[in-house]
């Protein structure tokens, strides 16, 4: 007979009641859901003109161009706040006291920093003809100090007993980190390292604020240009169609962490053992048979 510690086993009553609960927010969510299509269906939303432009060869073709700009921006981002996290988390977990001051400092400064005023500050500074690099360069310090903390919880999480049985057989301090630690650290941390990849996905739309062409300015630009149907803009439109873009992509990249988790899991377990080989102790130890 299994328990839980956590709570008790809820009884047949408690099991009805949680149906209840369950069939009455479910209905309510369905509720809430009707009301809000009914909302715009009733504003005018759904009408068809509004929707006309996203069936034009040209507008389809700018939007992929936007996807693939932001795609590109994304890899940029993803590859160099992963490196700028592991350099931060590396440096964190020194044994030089001012290095780990320093690198305290730009993880906690970065963290706390407004992610759209360091690209805005970013844009109009430094790369003020050169927009992409202003987005990049604020998801890789932004997101890398994220990503540096989440490197160094999963590696102060580990057993101290392992890198202590490494250091006692003669093992250097980066031999310790790059052969022991931060593949166990990388591994159990996943999830969380791809959830904030899926942030930074979802931050490139703020590129559309420095005029950036990504996915979302090519939207704004659609919703912008089109004149007014019967006094109705056509944001609604694009919200739904480029939001529906945005969460494909990161239910895409989600799936594929899900798919590098059991790969890893599998490769967790490794080969079977050898089966024993029986040795003759008389033969080993190079006995001749008895006279």
């Amino acid at each position: 007979m299994t328990t839980n510690v956590l709570f008790d086993a809820p009884g047949p009553k408690a099991r009805a009641r949680n149906r209840v609960y369950g069939a009455v927010s479910a209905l309510a969510i369905l509720g809430l859901l009707a009301f809000i299509i009914h909302r715009l269906d009733v504003t005018g939303q759904f009408q068809h003109s509004l929707w006309d432009t996203y069936q034009y060869n040209d507008t389809q073709e700018r939007i992929l161009e936007g996807l693939l700009t932001t795609l590109k921006t994304f890899a940029f981002a993803a590859a160099f706040s992963l490196a700028f996290g592991a350099l931060l988390a590396t440096a964190r977990l020194s044994d030089h006291r001012p290095v780990r001051w320093a690198a305290t400092v730009v993880v906690e400064f970065f963290r706390a920093m407004p992610l759209l005023i360091m690209i805005f500050l970013l844009s109009a500074a430094i790369f003020t003809t050169e927009p992409m690099w202003a987005l990049v360069i604020g998801l890789t310090l932004y997101n890398g100090s994220v990503q540096a903390e989440i490197f160094r919880s999963g590696i102060k999480a580990l057993p101290k007993g392992q890198s202590e049985a490494a250091y006692a057989i003669g093992l250097r301090k980066t031999q310790v980190m790059t052969g022991i630690l931060v593949p166990q650290a990388v591994r159990s941390m996943l999830p969380s390292i791809i959830s904030q990849l899926v942030v930074t996905l979802k931050d490139t739309s703020l590129g559309f604020i420095i005029l950036y062409e990504e996915l979302l300015y090519v939207g704004k630009g659609f919703a912008q240009q089109q004149p007014p149907v019967g006094g109705v803009y056509a944001y609604i439109p694009m919200m739904i169609i480029f939001g529906s873009i945005y969460i494909v992509l990161c239910l895409a990249l989600s799936g594929i962490a899900n798919w590098i988790e059991r790969r890893t899991k599998r490769s967790r377990k490794g080969a079977p053992p050898a089966p024993p080989v029986a040795v003759e102790l008389g033969n080993a130890a190079g006995a001749g048979p008895a006279a």
